[in-house]
């Protein structure tokens, strides 16, 4: 699977982010998107394969994988990080439209720069962010019982003839790295909030003085 597009997109917006933005980025980059291309991708690779259960009942072992996995983890994981980066093109968007209508004048040279339209922009694309990260942790949480992978699971849905015990390949590292996973999730969350609530602490004093100035004038 190629990524160049979402590293590409998470470069553009870094250049109109702050400094708790920019910690995001690295983040996401370095500790979700490296650790998923490098090693977790691999994990997962043949776990339909390596699921075992103690009986050759036709479709009995694919019934109850699809039980216990309706989604694989690897791949909620990645439509996680495409679901969590794509609302940084409204950022790009809104610069590539405001300076194509300047005749490509480069604007927003820094943060501090940022007018009320991308600063708006910006405040969206991080309450969408931070309600997808919490969305998918939700979904996490229900679709596999907790954010846990057992060893055994026993599986008694048709065709299977009786109560069967299944066995899940190397259970203790997918747990590892899925504890990574919900650990960056919820880093990414805190930080997403934080740079929320700056931003709009910020474009308060700035808006208060304003006004101040004003009243002494």
């Amino acid at each position: 699977m190629s990524w160049e597009f979402l590293c590409d997109l998470l470069s553009g917006v870094n250049k109109y982010s702050t400094g708790i933005g920019r910690i995001w980025v690295a983040v996401v980059f370095t500790f979700r998107l490296l650790v998923y291309v490098v090693a977790a991708e691999n994990i997962w690779k043949y776990e339909h394969d390596e699921f075992e259960c103690n009986i050759k009942q036709p479709g009995c072992e694919n019934v109850c994988f699809d039980h216990f996995f309706p989604v694989s983890h690897i791949r909620l994981w990645a439509l996680q990080l495409i679901m969590v980066s794509t609302p940084s093109l409204l950022v790009v968007f809104h610069v590539a439209y405001r300076q194509n209508k300047h005749h490509n004048q480069r604007l927003y040279k820094s943060p501090g720069e940022i007018d009320g339209g991308l600063l708006c922009t910006y405040l969206i694309s991080l309450i969408l962010k931070t309600g997808f990260e919490i969305v998918f942790l939700v979904l996490f949480y229900k679709l596999y019982n907790g954010f846990k992978v057992p060893r055994l699971v026993k599986c008694n849905i048709r065709p299977c003839p009786n109560t069967v015990d299944c066995y899940i390949s190397k259970p203790t590292e997918k747990m590892i790295f899925l504890c990574f996973l919900v650990a960056t999730s919820c880093l990414c969350i805190v930080l997403n909030l934080s740079e929320l609530s700056y931003l709009i602490f910020k474009y308060s004093v700035k808006c208060y003085l304003k006004r101040y100035i004003k009243r002494c004038q």
